[in-house]
């Protein structure tokens, strides 16, 4: 044959590649947009695969990526083994460069965001309110968490509130940039450890231009976008219907693939540039033409096997790779899948092996090794086999049965040997905690929920300790549900998954049912709607507005804050570290009347019921609902009568609202129960303070600051001691600590100022407001302060702009008005 010439031979076996006999229209219509020109309006740049599970999605876009390859396309394939924009970013860097293609400029920015985030977590961690011993505080492993777990750097309910008073709460955001701002040399490093994509989608755009020139085509395939949508679809869809990140060629062509449709919302207005493939299972015709391109062409055999798989794709795969040789070899699915799926294969260590590689969710050697209790070697030998199974998807390094294969052998093991279902999944629950405690080895546990690793294994080990009907792990899961909310709603939503999977894969309906629910609460009501939930299954009273409980009796004594030494400020837990009181468990409950039901009353440890009151009353402070969030702190006394932290809480809320004779109870008895306790005693001597008890607030206060002597919103508090008790340079010296241990409060410039003022040393005053206006710009009372400084420095017209403007912040300012009517009377008079 002439030399170039593609034979009939060659033809034919592109046209039924991979087994893709049935999608030649998706397969012909992608590939005739290669012989369209970007400028025609018949032209595509995004095609969008969507279809159930088991339908061929993942076949489609491989096969999809031998096209554009066959065009000439460079082509990059991202599913979801790549959990942000960098990761995917980084995915198609090493891709294009297997091809010839090196992104070098994005390659470096890449690496300067690995170095740059991994100094990020370093330096806030060490920076922020740093203990005597070097090791981050509470309150700054809070602000930090916070921070780098991408929560936008705004305050959050949990994490902040217990740590800082409602007045500083504004400015924890303003500390933690401060932090790496004086870490970075550039405002470009700190975007690119706070919005990474924003710096990085530029430099891409610029190499896709650049790499145009080379190759007719550029084609990015996008699987698995049910998991990977939710970080990406916002992205895609500015990067290729926007100019804010640069120009892109109109060469690029977007292949997405996810059971779910385009979001409309979103797409809606891109459907002149896009085509939607929806995948439905194999029509009969289609159906008949895979069967019989694998050789499964007698007709009671093609019959049955229609009858069983419904035209799933990966069930025809499976029951053609089996040969069957008359329709009594095509087995139920739902009932003898595993006989249909590994029939023909004799070796009965194998059909073990791919037993047991059912149980994991996801398997590398190592889970596999443990799933099929075998030695190393073995465990080598049989994974390689298990790769090669039809059903076994490729997730980067690792496998996943597919859900509609998975499903039966779980059945099939569980029914056939409980006590071995039982076992393997003990075995599993084991291998995971030990590799979790490994990756806990000398690190903070407030660190851990950053770590994709430890939440990984810690959610392998919850599954199968549920699926194994472990009787503790019920209470285990929601323990860390209530852990997780306080990281946000997608660390949530991942708990409340695995306990969906664990009841769904373990037959348990009610389970399902539980993970049904408190999946919809998130969804309804963020993770204050799933505390709720949990409460309420519990038997937990409501919330109201009512009086507080003080003195409340015992039900069941435990400690639920994490014990925090010496120079560090107290905050919610950032671990599961309850103290150790009498433990109280359920297993699944079984006696549900009908699958969706709401549970029954569940039995839960009291301290973590108390825990969820005490989150539930920080979101109510974060929204100053101090009285609500008193209510909730009396629901957790009551549960865990003796926690110093719930008490020093409650005594801090009950201030702001007048009830100082409450908050002296609470507080003084938490400082008896933990004497080192810095914030109790902050609190406490502010309580004493307002009482009119100045000798006394000074003692309390006096102490807070011998256990933290840079705990700012102490020393501002001990100068306002020291101006009832008429002590001037008192007053003066514990502001300079305050502004020194926490340059970035304005509140604690503006109280400067103030004192300044009072000692007649205006012009350094009007320093100090300038600082704290620099700081918070919309600070009233700094303006009004300031005001009253120029006014008394004749400098009338700048005391008449200050004050008019503390007025516009704050129409009902009477002393700002007092002093404005005393300006105006002295210029016009």
């Amino acid at each position: 044959m002439t030399r170039g010439r593609v034979s009939l031979q060659e033809r034919v076996r592109r046209r039924t590649r991979a087994g893709l006999v049935a999608r030649s229209a998706e397969r012909e219509l992608f590939r005739r947009n290669f012989d369209t020109s970007p400028d025609d309006g018949r032209h595509r740049f995004l095609f969008h695969v969507h279809g159930t599970a088991g339908v061929g999605k993942t076949r489609l876009v491989r096969e999809f990526e031998h096209l554009a390859r066959e065009q000439g396309a460079l082509t990059a394939y991202v599913d979801e083994t790549s959990g942000s924009v960098p990761e995917v970013l980084e995915a198609v860097c090493r891709q294009f460069a297997a091809q010839g293609h090196r992104l070098k400029d994005l390659e470096r920015t890449l690496a300067t965001h690995r170095e740059r985030r991994h100094e990020a977590e370093t330096a806030a961690l060490a920076a922020l309110a740093p203990a005597p011993d070097g090791a981050p505080s509470a309150g700054g492993m809070a602000l930090a968490r916070a921070g780098l777990a991408g929560l936008g750097l705004v305050p959050g309910v949990a994490p902040f509130t217990a740590v800082l008073d409602p007045e500083q709460l504004a400015h924890g955001a303003d500390r933690l940039r401060s932090v790496l701002a004086a870490r970075f040399r550039s405002h470009e490093d700190v975007r690119l450890v706070l919005d990474p994509a924003s710096v990085l989608t530029p430099v891409l755009a610029d190499e896709l231009d650049a790499v145009a020139s080379d190759v007719p085509w550029i084609v990015l395939l996008l699987d698995t976008y049910e998991r990977t949508g939710p970080f990406l679809d916002t992205w895609l869809h500015d990067l290729l219907t926007t100019d804010r990140h640069g120009a892109l060629p109109d060469t690029v062509v977007v292949v997405t693939a996810g059971q779910h449709p385009a979001d409309p919302a979103r797409w809606g207005t891109f459907a002149d540039f896009m085509t939607s493939l929806p995948l439905q299972p194999f029509t009969e015709a289609e159906a008949r033409g895979l069967l019989a391109e694998r050789g499964v062409t007698a007709e009671p055999v093609v019959a049955e096997a229609l009858r069983l798989t419904g035209g799933l794709p990966v069930l025809l795969s499976t029951i053609a790779g089996t040969r069957p040789a008359g329709p009594e070899d095509v087995t139920d699915p739902s009932a003898t899948a595993v006989e249909r799926f590994l029939k023909w294969e004799q070796d009965p260590g194998r059909r073990f092996a791919a037993l047991a590689g059912a149980l994991p969710r996801l398997l590398d050697v190592d889970v596999f090794a443990v799933a099929a209790d075998c030695d190393r070697d073995r465990a080598e030998e049989l994974y390689t086999w298990v790769e090669t199974l039809p059903f076994a998807d490729r997730l980067g390094g690792r496998l996943r049965y597919h859900d509609i294969v998975r499903a039966p052998m779980l059945r099939l093991q569980r029914g056939r040997s409980p006590r071995g279902w039982a076992d393997g999944h003990g075995r599993l629950a084991r291998a995971f905690r030990r590799w979790r405690e490994q990756t806990e080895s000398g690190r903070d546990t407030g660190t851990l929920w950053l770590d994709e690793t430890w939440c990984e294994l810690r959610l392998g080990e919850l599954y199968h300790r549920l699926c194994a009907d472990d009787p503790t792990a019920v209470p285990d899961t929601l323990q860390d549900l209530v852990e997780a909310c306080d990281q946000g709603e997608a660390l949530a939503g991942r708990w409340i998954r695995v306990l969906e999977d664990a009841g769904r894969d373990a037959g348990v309906l009610d389970a399902v049912a539980w993970g049904g629910q408190l999946a919809g609460a998130l969804a309804a009501g963020g993770t204050e709607g799933v505390l709720d939930t949990v409460l309420t299954w519990a038997g937990a009273p409501p919330t109201s507005p009512g009086p507080a409980q003080p003195g409340a009796g015992p039900v069941q004594p435990g400690a639920a804050y994490r014990p925090v030494g010496a120079g560090s400020r107290p905050v919610p837990a950032g671990d599961t570290g309850y103290g150790a009181p009498p433990r109280q468990t359920q297993a699944w409950p079984r006696s549900l009347p009908v699958y969706g039901a709401i549970p029954s009353r569940i039995t839960l440890p009291a301290p973590l019921l108390a825990r969820i009151h005490r989150d539930r009353a920080l979101a109510h402070a974060a929204r100053h609902n101090r009285l609500a969030a008193v209510v909730e702190l009396g629901h957790a006394l009551a549960l865990t009568p003796d926690d110093p932290r719930t008490l020093a809480l409650r005594g801090e809320y009950l201030r702001p609202l007048g009830r100082h004779a409450e908050a002296v109870a609470d507080l003084e008895r938490a400082t008896a129960l933990d004497p080192a306790d810095a914030y109790a005693w902050a609190s406490l001597g502010t309580v004493r303070l307002a009482l009119g008890r100045p000798e006394e607030a000074r003692t309390a206060l006096d102490r807070a600051l011998a256990l933290e002597p840079d705990y700012a919103w102490a020393l501002v508090r001990r100068a306002r001691v020291a101006r009832e008790l008429g002590d001037t340079e008192g007053r003066l010296a514990a502001l300079d600590r305050a502004v020194a241990a926490d340059p970035g409060s304005a509140w604690a410039h503006c109280e400067r100022g103030d004192a300044l003022h009072a000692a007649g040393r205006d012009r350094e005053a009007l320093d100090a407001y300038d600082r704290a206006l620099a700081l918070d710009p919309g600070y009233a009372s700094a303006y009004a302060s300031r005001g009253a400084a120029h006014h008394r420095l004749g400098h009338l017209d700048e005391a008449l702009a200050d004050l008019e403007r503390a007025l516009e912040l704050n129409p009902s300012y009477a002393w700002a008005r007092e002093r404005r009517d005393g300006v105006l009377q002295d210029r016009d008079g």
